[in-house]
Formats: structure tokens, sequence, C-alpha cells
């Protein structure tokens, strides 16, 4: 494998066994200059063929090209409603399933789970035998903390 290349990634050389497959690790370089090191089932299958400096080009051209997404380009204040807060906090996910943002069904507990995030650190993360508790919960939360913040600020 020594010398041959994958994508941006030349072999330089072995670097022992990855312990939990048994499968080789390579030392490489890439085109950009970094050394990494990866598994060599990865590199001859074609999952890697950088050292994350590929996805990172095409990221940016994604980016660049969407044009709803350079608008707002450097104005923060397109990432909050109308009362400061995070709008990535109250869209619903795909994934919710109780139609609640920042409640769900845990099935390990049979019981439901209310969370809410305030400056990142989680000031309810609670289960409640009831879905009806949890969006209780989760809404006198979300007053609290983001009515209190308002005044703050």
């Amino acid at each position: 494998m020594t010398g041959k290349q994958f994508g941006r990634l030349t072999v330089l050389q072995q670097k022992g066994q990855d312990p939990r497959n048994a499968d080789l690790l390579w030392e490489c370089r890439c085109s950009c200059g970094n050394v990494v090191v990866v598994d060599g089932s990865r590199l001859r299958g074609g999952y890697v063929r950088s050292c994350g400096c590929l996805r990172r080009e095409l990221a940016r051209k994604r980016y660049i090209e969407n044009k709803d997404f350079t608008k707002n380009m450097g104005n923060t204040q397109n990432l909050r409603n109308k009362d400061g807060i995070m709008v990535s906090s109250l869209k619903e996910s795909p994934r919710n399933t109780s139609g609640v943002v920042g409640v769900s069904f845990d099935k390990a507990t049979q019981k439901w789970l209310a969370r809410l995030m305030y400056r990142r650190h989680y000031v309810l993360l609670k289960s409640y035998d009831t879905k009806a508790e949890a969006v209780e919960a989760r809404k006198h939360a979300e007053l609290f903390y983001w009515k209190r913040s308002e005044q703050v600020n």
C-alpha cells in the first residue's frame, strides 16, 4: 500500500492495527499537507479520500451556491425569533413523535421526558408519567427561562 494514492491521500507507512476490527492502519499525507492515520478497509473502499479538507471544501461550495443561506450570512438576528429564542429550538424535528418540541416518550422507562436547554445547560431534564405533565413542565420552563432572559437583557 505504501506509495499508493486514494483520492487526496498518499499512503506513507503502516501504523499498527485497529484493536476494534484488526484492520491495518495506514499513515497518509493529504494533498493539503495534513498527515492522518486511516483504517485500511475504509481507505480501499473509498470511504476516506482526504483528511477532512474535501468535505469542508464541498460544504463551503454548497453554502455559497445556496442563495437563501448566503443572503443571511453574518446576520445573527435571523437565527432567533422576535422573542430572541433560537429558531432551531422551536422547530419540530421530523423525529418528534409527541408533537411538542422538547417532549418525547422513552420506551425503555415508559415515561414522558421534558427537556429544555438554556445557555448551553439543561434546566429541565425530567421524566413524567403522562404526556400532559411533560408538556406542562416544558411550557412552564419556557416561560420561566425565556421570558426571564428578556427582562435581564
